[in-house]
């Protein structure tokens, strides 16, 4: 087993949930800014990008599109890819050209439950087939022997099947688990079940395995993810929404910004998606931060309504700036 950079990281572990277009090489770069990456105390332990298909990397016509959302910044290590598919054999080549980009680890994606991803056998819909979700494993293992290779999970399909999901994974010694309490069915509808991760850790802790245990589902703040941990006994948390519009989640020490401060990160946080990735994403993408950004204070919801009916930048930019201009409540304070 290759625990790679996670031998050396403190316990227990805050990280960054890969979503897809939510986690693009902008914000990841403004969550390493805001979030004080590498101080003390502030920033994920790790970051992961959104989740890049291995078919695609794989093929000719969408290698060069797909590369792009493998562009990082120095001030997100530590840095893992999390790819997606059901080919051994295509994991294993992309986990070269992901160790060839300097990445500090791989992480393989059997949680997502997007049907579109599952019809491909892919995503949470491994866990119907362990022998296959095995042989991933260790492709991909082969294809970047000195990255520590991880995966992300859900319980099971329809029910708890961790009794059996979680020994099978073990056997094919990833250096990583992360385990979304929640079967595929249910998504996000219901309470994580904590008893689950609880049971994984006593599983792992049995079979001798160093593989570290991440818990992941609705976990929004620190005070979460200290409850988790001395809940489940596990190494680390993984959030994922809760970052929506709070760049400095990761940051404890910060408390509150002012709607002034939280509207100029948005304008930066825009300007760095239309610079990196504006020719190859959607504007709509970076709108849906925007109902994140602007919420919590006097005249965001008519803020709002007017920066999503806005045709391009310019104009948001300069409604922001009147707004910042005119407005009684720029400098309200906003609680974290």
């Amino acid at each position: 087993m290759e625990l790679g950079f996670w031998k050396d990281l403190e316990k227990p572990y805050i990280v960054l949930a890969p979503m897809a277009d939510v986690t693009d090489s902008a914000f990841r770069r403004i969550i390493a800014k805001y979030s004080r990456m590498g101080a003390p105390g502030g920033g994920p332990s790790v970051i992961w990008n959104e989740f890049v298909s291995v078919d695609g990397l794989a093929s000719e016509g969408g290698r060069d599109r797909l590369m792009r959302d493998l562009a990082y910044s120095e001030g997100e290590r530590p840095i893992v890819a999390q790819l997606f598919g059901a080919r051994p054999e295509n994991f294993t080549l992309v986990a070269r050209m992901v160790a060839d980009l300097g990445y500090d680890g791989i992480d393989i994606n059997m949680g997502c439950p997007d049907r579109t991803v599952n019809k491909q056998g892919a995503g949470a819909a491994l866990c119907k087939n362990p022998p296959l979700a095995q042989e991933i494993i260790r492709a991909t293992q082969a294809g970047a022997p000195h990255l520590p290779i991880s995966v992300k999970i859900r319980i099971g399909w329809t029910r708890n099947e961790i009794e059996t999901w979680l020994p099978a994974l073990l056997e094919a010694d990833p250096a990583v688990i992360t385990i979304h309490a929640r079967t595929r069915q249910e998504l996000s509808k219901v309470p994580p079940h904590w008893d689950a991760v609880a049971r994984a850790v006593e599983i792992r802790n049995a079979s001798g395995k160093e593989t570290r245990i991440i818990a992941n589902g609705g976990i929004m703040n620190h005070d979460d993810s200290r409850h988790v941990v001395a809940l489940t006994g596990c190494d680390g948390v993984m959030m994922g929404k809760a970052v929506f519009g709070n760049p400095w989640l990761f940051d404890e020490s910060k408390k509150t910004v002012t709607v002034r401060e939280r509207l100029m990160v948005m304008l930066e946080h825009t300007e760095l998606f239309l610079e990196l990735i504006g020719d190859i994403k959607k504007f709509s993408v970076m709108k849906k931060h925007y109902k994140a950004y602007v919420h919590g204070f006097p005249s965001a919801k008519e803020l709002r309504i007017e920066l999503m009916d806005a045709p391009d930048y310019a104009t948001i930019q300069a409604r922001v700036q009147q707004f910042l201009e005119e407005s009684p409540h720029a400098d309200d304070i906003i609680i974290l």
